[in-house]
Formats: structure tokens, sequence, C-alpha cells
């Protein structure tokens, strides 16, 4: 099939080169031009695994072309995916800004019947009004049908995710147009659950709101777990046991962040507010996932009296592993946190350094390695996950250290072993 995919963030960027892999003709576009002239040459502005990669391969072998001309991409398409921003406002609902922007281009140069999908995630009632606004932009006589394909793409894994999901969802309001959409997903050989729009469009946000309730509930967990003397990984793996529960998201630690989880409850939580419900719970799963980074600098501050003068080694900036995103992650509030205290950061992540930099500027030292980030320091505090950090040396650390405090923001060490081997330990729940 000729695809469009409009807006190359890590959404669009994904969509697109992994429908190339499947045989696809794929036009891309973004509106900056200079996005897209590193595109053409397969540079990326971010870290996602074997994405670069990936466009490489296809463009090299002419499926996948770059531009910023919707209507050259629109032109011949069969399906037009709408993958922009929608960032939040200041009420916590969705910015549609990009997304009216984008519609009113395609619609001037729908020449031919195709699919608009909104794979943006946007909310309730936006493919009524994408609808509608097409309908009112288009030329008299252009057949068009609006669809919703919500994105369950996690960053790190996100090209695994698209080509090997869980289920896609379909929202249509035609047979044409699930006809179309059903002979493009098929191939991936997924569950496809076909709804109308609307519940299409409440999918992705009831999903992520629940998988941050979940990570919340576990954080509420282990304040509970530190008041008794229990051990929440032990709880944790209990509950996860159960089939109707599973493991899954329910890690305790320093909290979610990223592009998705805090923006999306936000919106869920106006998007409620609309229609008249008050939405309680997410409010306190946002509630809670705030205090748990207070709570880590609580730890700190308990182990160490006064931070001012004090060396922390800061192990992790991006909000997850195997991705350099810092948008909404732990470690902004931390890491500002600590220098307004007037502690010296020497911080280190495998991928997010330069990212860090256009965060925290000058005020922070970046090191090389672990080791280096630990050196000298009063304390270590772990703040993300990598698989790096899970390995490593744990006496090699020590040495580099001047105090012994280590603060497991992500309870990737076994106590017992810390402190068989002189850390003074803080884990999350533990």
């Amino acid at each position: 099939m000729r695809l469009a995919v409009i807006g190359c963030g890590v959404v669009g960027l994904v969509t697109g080169a992994s429908f190339a892999k499947m045989g696809h003709q794929i036009i891309s576009v973004d509106k900056d031009l200079t996005k897209v002239r590193k595109l053409q040459k397969a540079h990326l502005d971010f870290f996602e695994p074997g994405l670069q990669e990936l466009i490489q391969e296809n463009a090299s072998q002419g499926r996948l072309r770059f531009t910023t001309s919707i209507s050259q991409a629109v032109k011949d398409a069969e399906v037009i995916f709408i993958t922009v921003g929608t960032p939040p406002n200041n009420d916590g609902s969705a910015n549609l800004s990009s997304v009216h922007e984008v519609a009113t281009e395609v619609a001037a140069s729908l020449e031919g019947y195709a699919v608009v999908v909104e794979k943006s995630t946007v909310p309730v009632g936006t493919g009524q009004w994408l609808k509608d606004l097409i309908q009112d932009k288009a030329r008299s006589g252009v057949e068009f049908d609006v669809a919703s394909v919500p994105e369950f793409l996690r960053e790190g894994a996100a090209i695994q995710d698209f080509l090997q999901p869980t289920r896609v969802v379909i929202g249509v309001e035609s047979p044409r147009a699930e006809k179309v959409l059903r002979q493009l997903f098929e191939p991936l050989d997924a569950p496809i659950l076909v709804a109308d729009i609307k519940s299409a469009e409440l999918i992705k946000h009831a999903a992520n709101c629940f998988l941050a309730m979940k990570i919340s509930y576990v954080n509420a967990l282990s304040i509970i777990c530190e008041q008794v003397g229990a051990d929440v990984t032990q709880v944790a793996k209990g509950i996860g046991l159960d089939p109707r529960i599973g493991q899954e998201f329910l890690a305790a630690g320093v909290g979610y962040g990223g592009s998705c989880f805090p923006k999306d409850i936000s919106a869920f939580v106006k998007i409620a507010e609309d229609v008249g419900y008050d939405f309680q719970l997410l409010k306190e799963v946002a509630r809670i996932n705030r205090e748990q980074r207070l709570r880590l600098m609580n730890k700190l501050s308990d182990a160490l009296g006064s931070l001012k003068g004090r060396v922390i080694g800061v192990l992790g900036l991006s909000f997850k592993p195997n991705t350099d995103d810092m948008r909404e992650a732990p470690s902004v509030d931390i890491v500002e946190w600590l220098l307004q205290e007037g502690a010296s950061v020497r911080a280190y992540d495998p991928v997010a350094l330069p990212r860090a930099k256009t965060v925290f500027g000058e005020s922070v030292q970046y090191s090389a390695d672990a080791y280096d980030a630990a050196k000298a320091a009063d304390a270590v505090v772990l703040l993300t996950e990598w698989k790096a950090f899970k390995n490593l040396d744990m006496k090699r650390l020590k040495a580099c250290m001047k105090g012994r405090v280590v603060v497991d923001g992500r309870n990737i060490y076994d106590p017992g072993q810390m402190r068989a081997l002189g850390f003074q330990y803080y884990g999350i729940g533990r």
C-alpha cells in the first residue's frame, strides 16, 4: 500500500519504518526542514534501539522517503496516519493545534478515497471533530473515512511492539475503512479489535492510566512495607503471581515519568471532568507518583543531613532504560533539588548525557561512566535501572566513593549483599 505518515517523532518514525519493512511504500512528513534533511541521511535527534538502522535500510531500498510537503505525501496515499504531538495545555487537556493544522492541509490535498487515521493520543470525540473539519475543507465529492488506531509503543522497545503487537485496535465507522485497515494490519498476526471510533480513542487513555495506577499502587504499598518492616519486592511478587494481576508494572521505585503517563493521566482527568465525572482515583495516582520523588529526597537527607557541599553521584537520567527521553523524568526534579540544596552533582547515563546537557547546562558534572560519577561522592543515587548499572563491580564503586550511602531508587540491588559490602543502603519499601 501507499501510506503517508505525518509527524516524525518516535511514533511516526517507528510507524513509517516498520510499515516500510513490511513492504509498503511510505512517505513521512515533518514541517521541520532541518529534521527532514537529517532523516534523509538516517540521522535521528533521539535514541530508540534499532530505529536508525531500520530507517537506513528501508530508505536505501526506496520504500521510505521524507519530505516537508503534506500534499506530496497525501496525493496518492491510501492511508494517512496523523502522528503529531498532543502536548498538555495548562488545564491538563490535550493541545490539538498540530492535529488541526495537519488535518486542514490533508483535507486540501485529498484527491481520491483515503482513510485518515488518528494515531496520536487524542481525547474521545476527536474523530468526529476530525471528520467534520476535513469534510468542511476538502474539495466537493472527495471521499474519505476517519479512523482511530491508537499506538501502544514503549520507548526503548518500540519497533518490537509495532511488529509484534499484543493487539491492534481499529476504530472505524464504515466497512470500507475496516477492510483497508484489516488488510494493512493482519500480516502482524495479532488479535484485532474492531470498535467504534470513540471506544478506540478511550482505550489508549484507559490502558496507559491503568498501568500508571499499578505503579502508584505498588509505590503506596512500599510505604506500608517500610513502616512494618516488610519487603515490597516480595509482596509485589506474591500478588503478581496471580494471573488476574500479573507481574508487570509492579516494581516499586522513584515513580514513572516520560511523555505518556503524566500527560495521559492529566488529559483523562480533564476528559472526565468535561463530562461531569471527578476522576479522583487518577488524581491520587498522580499525587502518589509526585510524592515518591520527595520520599527518595528525604531518604538522602536523613542519611547525610545537610547536603551543602556534598558530592552526589547520580546514576541514570533518562526516565527509563533504552531511551534518552528525559521528559517528566524523576532525575530532573531530583537533580534540581540537589543543586538547590547546595550539593555538587556528578551524573552518568549510558545515552542521555547529550539530552541532559540541554536540561541542566553546566550546573552538573557529566561523567564518563558510573565509577567516574561515584568519584569522591558522599552518596550515590540510582534513578534509572539500566542493565549496565545492575552489573556494576560494587567493590570498585565503593573504592571510588568518599562516603558509603547508596540510595537505590529502582530496587535493583540486594540489600543484604550491599550491607555486607559495607554500604549504607536505602531502597524503596525494603
